[in-house]
């Protein structure tokens, strides 16, 4: 009752829509790089002689509408490209449509990103949230030769990272399960390969990075922590092309093209394939024996991802995608375990622009699966299993006054996992459930205010639980110069982790849907909800002290009111498999941004604390790193702007974990009690913890990477990049994890310096 109730209101929003401004005249259109085809975003859009405007969005894409019938000059300028004006027809019910080509001018690009991000930062109201593109990840000093957009996550702030083996992110107080990494729209639960370098996302094909570290708006659900929204470009509509590169780490190769280029009066038909497979398992051996495991196994980390995608953009700018993807990984270290997990999927995305409705729609229909699995000395083996379907559609108006969004979603979910806890009692679990969610979000500007309401319904058919998530975003401009900013939200999500949070490493991330069976909650009592849940507050300051420096301070609470985990301390098959905790995740972010010529510096700091309570005691999770900085800096120079220079130092405090209290024999008391306690060979070696959960810190974090690159330039499509980089410059000792068993000390990578090859063309 309570879903249709949702829908139909959605309905009633749509109809009003339509309705209510189906009389205005309006026109809408893409701005488009002339020599590529790829979007322009942020470019202004105007009516000469009017105060009429708008600005292209992440695909290119404006609307002017409300204006009187009558033939108009449409200016379209952008720091960095020619400008130009285009004729254009405002008529009645009709929605005219034009596309519009700027050629690059000679105004340096840096130029072009300050005012995109300017114009951005006034008319959005972007709390916790950051916009990555593909030069600033390439600005990154690149290990291997080749920039990652995980490498770039790492610098942003409110970000945590345990390392360069087996890393994981860890976003303002959440966990990586409550995390949402999309591609494309779809889930990828696991974009990070064992090696912390990489991940399986392709920088040559990305579009724009979404980073919403906290108090996310309504279009975002199913998790209650972040999202990390990952968009991939279509391939060159004008040239054939690609890349092709070589480190000690990798291969990559990138092709790109159109099947039918793109003309003004017409389509296009486009394509790209990306694929890059590790080799440094086969290179350590012989460049990195002091880092390798020993001489046969080197470093042992393999990876392949692949990615491909097929594109169609009609005449009146209405777009369809077909995409799919395949990333592998392998850990295979004899002495720890061996890890082997994948992650696939595919599907279809479209943007609908109806030449008669000034409401434009785009959809979703497809699927992400992982599974994974584990094989531990002495240890039962572990595995698990995801695979997800989701069919979405969001329909979106924009007028001068106020933009409204609305949509719906319906996923469903499989989870298996199998799994063997310390004490040999056994969890698995098989679930099929149903996810169904519909939304709508407001945005109304004024001169110097940005409101942004939304609300969110979420279904979770498994659990029959029912959740209303109202969500806040505000911005006021107090001047042109200094901005005040604010968000609040309420947020659910239905996915488990099993991770081990004993330990600050863990190799395995198996998932489970929220458990079926009834338990206990942290006071005893029965749980009325099976949901995780959390609760946002933000709060924040942007000043530009210059047109070249800006500062953004946050603030933030994320309030855990409940978190369900699995219980990996059971010792009888009578208790649950499952047990709550609650918590809090708190502090400020310091961040400042200068960019100038060929200058682009970024420092961040981060005081940030987690706490959580199991019933018991309140303790530190295994990440609550209290410090955390990044510096970053690149300098591109030259007569034709062909040298960079990047660097990148990180600090960090140490993560807390349990202390060893002692030690003991395991004995397996083969002939019951009267076997001999002497003369017994123990069967393990078994660890006594501290009472106090996570009452030590590790040692502080630190490392400096840096790169330098030079561009040789054959032709207007065709150069190569030589790469020189290290990474852990000065070969700090930084701890990976303690081995409590054979009482030693497991450190991250040392220094590794490479040197990669790439070729543009």
């Amino acid at each position: 009752m309570r879903v249709s109730l949702s829908i139909f209101i959605i309905a009633i929003i749509s109809l009003f829509s339509s309705a209510g401004i189906s009389q205005q005249s309006s026109i809408r259109g893409h701005i488009y790089d002339a020599k590529s085809g790829e979007p322009v975003i942020f470019a202004n859009v105007s009516l000469l002689e009017s105060t009429i405007g708008a600005t292209t969005d992440d695909n290119g894409f404006f609307t002017i509408a409300g204006v009187e019938e009558g033939t108009y000059i449409l200016k379209v300028s952008y720091l960095g490209y020619e400008e130009q004006t285009v004729e254009v027809i405002f008529v009645g019910n009709k929605i005219n449509y034009y596309r519009v080509e700027l050629i690059e001018s000679g105004i340096n690009i840096g130029t072009v990103n300050i005012s995109a991000s300017k114009q951005q930062a006034r008319a959005e109201v972007q709390i916790s949230k950051l916009n990555v593109s593909k030069r600033q990840i390439e600005s990154l000093p690149s290990t291997g030769g080749d920039a990652d957009i995980l490498q770039y996550l790492q610098v942003l702030p409110g970000i945590i990272s345990t390392g360069d083996q087996g890393g994981q992110l860890y976003v303002r107080g959440g966990s990586p399960v409550q995390n949402k990494i999309l591609l494309d729209g779809l889930t990828i639960y696991n974009p990070f390969h064992s090696i912390g370098f990489y991940s399986t996302f392709e920088t040559e094909l990305i579009r724009n990075v979404e980073v919403l570290t906290g108090g996310f708006n309504a279009e975002h659900g199913g998790r209650i922590s972040a999202v990390v929204d990952i968009t991939t470009r279509e391939g060159n509509k004008k040239h054939l092309g690609g890349q092709l590169s070589a480190s000690p780490f990798m291969v990559k190769t990138l092709f790109e093209g159109p099947i039918v280029k793109l003309k003004n009066d017409g389509g296009s038909v486009s394509f790209a394939l990306a694929s890059k497979k590790s080799i440094i398992e086969e290179t350590s051996t012989s460049l990195y024996p002091y880092a390798s495991v020993n001489d046969t196994i080197g470093l042992p980390f393999r990876f392949t991802d692949t990615y491909g995608k097929l594109s169609f953009v009609t005449e009146n700018g209405s777009k369809f995608n077909l995409f799919g993807f395949n990333f592998d990984d392998s850990f295979d270290n004899p002495l720890v375990a061996r890890v082997d997990w994948k992650n696939s999927g595919g599907g279809m995305s479209f943007d609908l622009l109806p030449t008669a409705s000034p409401i434009t729609l785009n959809g979703l229909v497809g699927f992400s699966q992982y599974e994974t699995s584990i094989q531990e000395a002495d240890e039962d083996p572990r595995s698990s299993f995801i695979r997800e379907y989701v069919l979405g559609l969001n329909f979106n108006y924009f007028s001068n006054a106020y933009t409204l969004k609305y949509g719906l979603e319906v996923k469903s979910i499989r989870t298996e996992f199998d799994f063997t806890n310390p004490f040999g009692l056994r969890l698995n679990q098989f679930q099929n459930t149903t996810e169904m969610s519909g939304f709508f979000k407001f945005k109304r500007s004024w001169e110097k205010v940005v409101f942004e309401p939304g609300l969110r319904f979420q279904y979770y058919a498994s659990l029959g639980e029912f959740s209303i998530e109202p969500r806040l975003g505000l911005k006021w401009n107090v001047t042109d110069k200094t901005r005040i900013k604010a968000a609040a939200g309420i947020y659910t999500q239905n996915l488990i982790s099993t991770s081990n949070e004993r330990d600050v490493v863990n190799l395995f991330n198996g998932f489970l849907s929220g458990p079926e069976s009834q338990f206990d909650d942290l006071n005893g009592d029965r749980v009325t909800s099976k949901l995780q849940k959390s609760r946002h507050l933000v709060f924040g300051v942007e000043q530009d002290v210059t047109d070249n420096l800006t500062l953004n301070i946050e603030g933030y609470l994320k309030d855990f009111p409940q978190l369900i985990v699995v219980n990996r301390n059971k010792t009888s098959s009578t208790q649950s498999d499952y047990t709550t905790e609650e918590g809090q995740a708190y502090g400020v972010d310091f961040s400042a941004k200068y960019e100038t010529g060929g200058w682009y510096l970024w420092a961040t700091y981060t005081l940030g604390f987690v706490d959580r309570f199991d019933g018991e005691q309140e303790y530190p999770t295994v990440f609550d790193r209290r410090h955390n900085v990044n510096f970053l800096t690149s300098y591109t120079f030259g007569a034709d702007q062909d040298w960079q220079v990047s660097l990148r130092w990180n600090f960090g405090s140490g993560f807390p974990f349990t202390k060893t209290q002692a030690f003991y024999n395991q004995l397996s008391l083969r002939d019951g009690a009267s076997t001999s306690y002497e003369t017994e060979n123990p069967s393990n070696i078994g660890i006594l913890f501290s009472d106090e959960r996570n009452g030590g810190r590790l040692p502080n974090y630190h490392r400096l990477d840096v790169s330098v690159r030079k561009t040789f330039t054959f032709s207007d499509y065709m150069n190569m990049e030589l790469v020189a980089s290290a990474s852990n410059l000065y070969d700090r000792d930084n701890i990976f994890y303690f081995d409590r068993i054979r009482f030693e000390r497991v450190n991250q990578l040392p220094i590794i310096p490479s040197l990669g090859l790439r070729l543009n063309f």
